[in-house]
């Protein structure tokens, strides 16, 4: 006989943990299940920090979202001593022309409408006035001007998921490390380890979905996350930042403060599709390389050439780059997020875990 609980959530990244963390503190009886150890890097829920940001440019309908995450952050930091929410500021840079990413065909002119929509405090800028004010971006001096937002910042993925699975198990959650689903259907989950009921099933297991749920319409992404390392004069204060370069979904790129002598910086490649077994974990020195020349060389100030450090992460895209979280065959999905989910993760926990005591 299978052993019943209120809920199982399958994938336990960041939201399988908020999920589990929220239906525990509301007192369900809750099993969650991860193939892996979480957190870990082999999903999309790592890379040491993660932008939030309040007003979305991929929608408005996504800052409530986004603004209730911010203040669980910090209840969940009380809670635990975690520091998880760094708000720093966030600059994102206008390219010459309106920007097609994640979905928005002018991501600038969207962002800019969210905060006004939602009383986001914000600034736009000129491209001089951020030549004034941030010594470290070198612009060309033809971008259309500039967003800058003093409440966003970046969240800690890996320490973000282990405090809400901690929580999860303080308030009761049985968690299974290691233990992969191999069927997940109404009521009821398979593993390769034994079998499991309950009243409810979330499935939140990211770019590994379409191995249970072939029928979802996503495809998988490998990207990167490099570090480079920076020089002496490097300025400690400065904002993380997205910098559209050009009109195409992957013609832009993004970075956080520096943090240890290196900067964390990335972009988008949607060229090519891939599998969580599939994906070439390893960053050849070429790639490194092809990025700095790309995307670093004469744009920012106090940035080396060295690539210290780079790691793979997994986008799991949808074809509008929205969101997915609907009931299918009585299974409720709470994935794909399209690259720009983990800022939201907390409240869509939060929101998850109410829709399944209502039904």
């Amino acid at each position: 006989m299978a052993r019943t609980y209120d809920a199982i959530v399958v994938g336990l990244g960041a939201m399988g943990a908020s999920t589990t963390y929220q239906l525990a503190k509301a007192g369900a009886s809750v099993l969650g299940l991860d193939r892996h150890h979480p957190p870990h890097e082999l999903g999309s829920s790592h890379g040491e920090t993660r932008i939030t940001r309040l007003a979305i440019g991929e929608g408005s309908q996504y800052v409530p979202l986004v603004k209730r995450s911010h203040e669980l952050w910090r209840e969940i930091e009380a809670e635990t001593g975690e520091t998880l929410l760094t708000q720093t500021g966030m600059l994102l840079i206008g390219a010459d022309r309106a920007a097609v990413l994640h979905g928005a065909d002018d991501f600038l002119a969207a962002t800019i409408a969210a905060a006004q929509e939602h009383e986001v405090e914000h600034e736009v800028l000129t491209a001089r006035d951020v030549t004034e004010r941030f010594a470290q971006f070198a612009l060309s001096g033809t971008e259309r001007g500039a967003y800058y937002e003093p409440g966003a910042g970046h969240v800690r993925p890996e320490a973000a998921v282990a405090a809400q699975l901690r929580l999860a198990e303080r308030h009761g959650a049985e968690l299974r490390f290691g233990e992969r689903a191999a069927e997940v259907t109404s009521g009821r989950v398979r593993t390769d380890q034994g079998a499991y009921a309950a009243d409810h099933v979330i499935l939140s297991a990211g770019p590994w979905i379409p191995e249970l749920l072939p029928s979802l319409d996503v495809k998988i992404h490998r990207q990167v996350q490099y570090w480079f390392e920076t020089t002496p004069d490097a300025p400690r204060d400065a904002p993380i930042f997205i910098w559209e370069l050009g009109g195409g979904p992957d013609d832009f790129f993004y970075g956080f403060p520096p943090n240890g002598g290196a900067i964390k910086l990335s972009s988008e490649d949607y060229a090519r599709t891939t599998t969580p077994d599939a994906c070439e974990r390893e960053v050849s020195e070429e790639e490194r390389q092809r990025f700095h020349d790309r995307f670093v060389e004469g744009r920012l100030n106090g940035v080396g050439e060295r690539c210290v450090k780079a790691t793979t992460c997994l986008y799991t895209v949808t074809p509008d780059r929205g969101f997915v979280i609907e009931h299918r065959d009585d299974v409720l999905l709470v994935s794909a997020c399209s690259g720009h989910g983990f800022k939201h993760s907390a409240a869509i926990g939060e929101a998850v875990a109410r829709r399944v005591a209502r039904r």
